[in-house]
Order: C-alpha cells, then sequence, then structure tokens
C-alpha cells in the first residue's frame, strides 16, 4: 500500500550492504526530509506459519531504538487498522484487537437492526478460515456479534494446512467448495484467503451447480446500495467504483448502464486501485479476486454524520444517514479486510432482504478466460489505458482488435506480468468461442 517512491527505498535498503545501510538511510531521509526528532512508531504482527514468530523477532531487534508496537497473531488488515488508529490519534478507533471486534461488531448490530424478521437460517453463513489466521481472529469475535451473525467456521486451522485446498484462491480456481464444507442448495458460504485481507462468496444452486460471486459482485452490492441509501437521504455525494482491466464487461456495463455509477480503470494492483479511490467523495474498490474495500472521504463521511445529528431532517433522510454512518463504521477503511467486508456485505443483503441467489442475478457474467504465455523478455511489451491498450510491439493490438470484432460484447487484453517473463492474457465475450488459444498465438 506504500507510494512508488516508497517502494523504491525498500529496494534500496533491501540491495544496501551491510557497512553502507546507513548511509543510504541517511540518504532517503535527506530526500524526504524526515525529522528524526518526531516520534516514530513501528507496529508488527504475524500470522500462523511456523517461520512467523522468528521473523517477528527479527524484525523487534531491528526496530526496538526507535520503539515498536507487537500485536502478536493478528490477520493483515487488523495491523493496518491498528496503524490507522494510531496515525489519527485513535479518531478511527481504539488500537487494539478489542478496540477492532467491539467498533465493527457495533456497527453490525447497528445495521442489522434495520433487518425485519431475520430468521437464524438467515443468519447462518458457513466460513472456510484457509487454515489460517482469519479464523483465529474470527472466533474470537463471535462472541462480540451476540449471534446476530451465526458462524459455522470451516478450516479453522486446528488441522490442515495454510490454504492447502482451501481459501479463496483454491475455490475461485477450482470453482468448487473448500475441503471439509458441505454446502445446502441456496447455503451461503465465503472463504478467506491465508491472511484475511480477501473473501469470495459462493453457493450451490438448486441444481447442485456451483456459484461464485468474486469482487465484481462484491463491489456491485457495495455501491449499490450506498447510492441507493445516498439518494434517501438527500445528499449530494458521488460513489464510483475502481476496477481494473479483469473486471467483467457486464458487471462494469451494470453499473454504469443500470445503477449510473461512476465506473474508472486503472493498473492491476490494490496500491493503484487504493490510491484511485482516493479521488472519489466514496470510492469502492475490489479485484476479482476478492480484495478490496470502500473508502470514504473527510467531506463526505462530515456530511452524512451531521445529517444523523440534524434535528430537522425527516426521518426517512436521518434513517439514511444512520445507516451510512454504522457502514462507515463497519468498513475498515485502511485495506482490504475479510472480517470488515464480511460483514458489511452480510448486513446490506439483511437490510435488503436479499438472498445470495437474488444478488447473484443482478448481472450475468459474460464468458471469459485467462492464459499464461512464457516469453523471453516480458519489457517486449508495454501497454496503456489501464493495460488495456498495446503500444508495443507494433501490430500486436492490431492483431487482438481484428479478432475481437469478430465477436459481440468482446474484449481481450494482454499485459506483461511485473515480477517474471510472462505475458498474461485475458478474453471475453457473449460466447465461449473467442478463445484465448488464438490470443495465445498472436503473443507467441
Amino acid at each position: 500500500m506504500v507510494t512508488p517512491a516508497w517502494e523504491g527505498y525498500a529496494t534500496q535498503l533491501a540491495n544496501a550492504e551491510q557497512e553502507a545501510l546507513c548511509t543510504v538511510l541517511k540518504n532517503i531521509m535527506e530526500t524526504d526530509a524526515i525529522s528524526m526528532s518526531e516520534t516514530a512508531n513501528v507496529f508488527v504482527g504475524r500470522d500462523t506459519r511456523p517461520s512467523s514468530e522468528s521473523l517477528t523477532k527479527a524484525v523487534i531487534d531491528g526496530v526496538s531504538c526507535l520503539g515498536g508496537h507487537n500485536y502478536g497473531l493478528v490477520t493483515t488488515p487488523q495491523l493496518h487498522y491498528m496503524v490507522r488508529c494510531r496515525n489519527t490519534h485513535d479518531c478511527y478507533g481504539t488500537a487494539t484487537l478489542q478496540g477492532y471486534y467491539e467498533k465493527l461488531s457495533k456497527a453490525f448490530i447497528e445495521l442489522t437492526k434495520n433487518a425485519l424478521n431475520r430468521t437464524d437460517d438467515q443468519k447462518r453463513l458457513l466460513v472456510d478460515g484457509a487454515n489460517g489466521i482469519g479464523a483465529l481472529k474470527l472466533r474470537e469475535m463471535e462472541a462480540f456479534l451476540k449471534y446476530e451473525l451465526q458462524v459455522a467456521l470451516f478450516n479453522d486451522g486446528s488441522s490442515g494446512k495454510l490454504n492447502h485446498l482451501c481459501g479463496a484462491d483454491y475455490v475461485k480456481v477450482h470453482q468448487r467448495a473448500p475441503e471439509g464444507m458441505h454446502m445446502g442448495p441456496g447455503e451461503r458460504c465465503c472463504s478467506f484467503d491465508g491472511d484475511a485481507d480477501r473473501i469470495i462468496y459462493y453457493y450451490n444452486d438448486t441444481a447442485g451447480r456451483f456459484r461464485l460471486l468474486d469482487g465484481d459482485k462484491i463491489a456491485t452490492l457495495i455501491s449499490m446500495s450506498l447510492k441507493e441509501l445516498l439518494t434517501q437521504a438527500g445528499l449530494n455525494i458521488q460513489v464510483a467504483v475502481v476496477q481494473t482491466a479483469y473486471a467483467n464487461g457486464s458487471a462494469t456495463r451494470y453499473l454504469k448502464d443500470v445503477m449510473k455509477v461512476t465506473v474508472c480503470c486503472t493498473k492491476t494492483g490494490v496500491k493503484h486501485l487504493h490510491h484511485a479511490a482516493q479521488d472519489f467523495d466514496i470510492g469502492v474498490y475490489f479485484e476479482a479476486n476478492g480484495h478490496g474495500t470502500v473508502l470514504f472521504s473527510k467531506e463526505a463521511e462530515k456530511q452524512i454524520r451531521q445529517l444523523v445529528k440534524h434535528s430537522n431532517a425527516n426521518d426517512e433522510k436521518k434513517r439514511a444517514a444512520k445507516l451510512l454512518a454504522s457502514t462507515i463504521d463497519l468498513i475498515n477503511q485502511a485495506t482490504g479486510d475479510a472480517i470488515s467486508d464480511m460483514l458489511v456485505i452480510e448486513a446490506l443483503l439483511a437490510i435488503r432482504g436479499m438472498s445470495i441467489q437474488g444478488w447473484d442475478t443482478l448481472y450475468t457474467d459474460l464468458p471469459n478466460r485467462q492464459l499464461r504465455v512464457k516469453v523471453a523478455d516480458r519489457q517486449v511489451i508495454d501497454t496503456t489505458d489501464a493495460e488495456r491498450h498495446v503500444v508495443m510491439p507494433a501490430g500486436l493490438q492490431d492483431a487482438i482488435d481484428t479478432l475481437v470484432k469478430k465477436y459481440k460484447q468482446a474484449r481481450a487484453f494482454v499485459r506483461p506480468s511485473g515480477t517474471e517473463d510472462i505475458v498474461r492474457v485475458y478474453a471475453e465475450a457473449d460466447t465461449q468461442r473467442l478463445k484465448c488459444k488464438a490470443l495465445r498465438l498472436i503473443v507467441w
């Protein structure tokens, strides 16, 4: 989540020889005018992998001269939350695990009070914890939720290996339930990834077919709900959805044409999505893999909270404003957070009286395929327009355009990997006849 400049600094530090380390640090301090007179805090947390304990000790040894806070076992998003709390002098929340649990559970309970006649079946959710840290922390949080969400937790870390035959990636790639989870028709299910910063939903339909609801569907549900509440509250606040080139075309069209939501596209990677979302009153971003969150500008949050306190506001506007305020409190704006996102989704579905099947049928994904092509040098390919258009080599984009024109609602792009000599290929259309194989041959 750091800016590109600081990624460069990290590279300099990692590659510095021991005797040159202090010199590199001093150069960075001078470049960014960092004052050593200010109090510095370093926040450390770890997951459940066996290597984490020794690595944590090494980190603490390195930062002990600056003052560190070791939170022990936490999810990645919980650590981000702690940092945000401290950087806002606790205005965002209390920088403890209990503070995290209390803030989110209170907001969730406030929201679900507005859901009429919820049955135990409607409160039930099957959760795959990926045998990771998220499972441990969700178990800790259950008591705070006061049975407003009844979690059946699978792959909870008591046995099994991290992400082995479970977790968000496994479910998304293999299009089937994780090991050990038995889904009844229409039962809501979700999977975390190993460090609990990603989430995907899924269910079996009445015919027993597996149905996946990825980050595009999550972004659609959240942005749709926020826009409707803002309209009810009479607030002129812009909601925008930030996507990458991998967002399904059906999701983009639904948001633009049906919901009339602003949609923008940025380069692949959460850091690009997060920074782009900051440009809007309310920025919703989710990658297809389920990593994402919602960002509220200071002005948007101020308007919402002022309306809650406004004595002359009518009941409908005040109710909508209260729901928006609780949603702000429930969302972890520091980074994508599987636990927070899960609670937001469950609350919005409950308020809307919407089943997972109803959510799934908002739009139908276009058939799509992704491939990886090994190449001798990935840097030969250069792209623009948020990686959707090839600039170099000459002729490649023309060849893609010629192929795409043969099909309806078709779209395709190729982009080089950021880390290895492969090129990623994506294609979608209203028919599966648009084959990635043809694009693969073009790239080759």
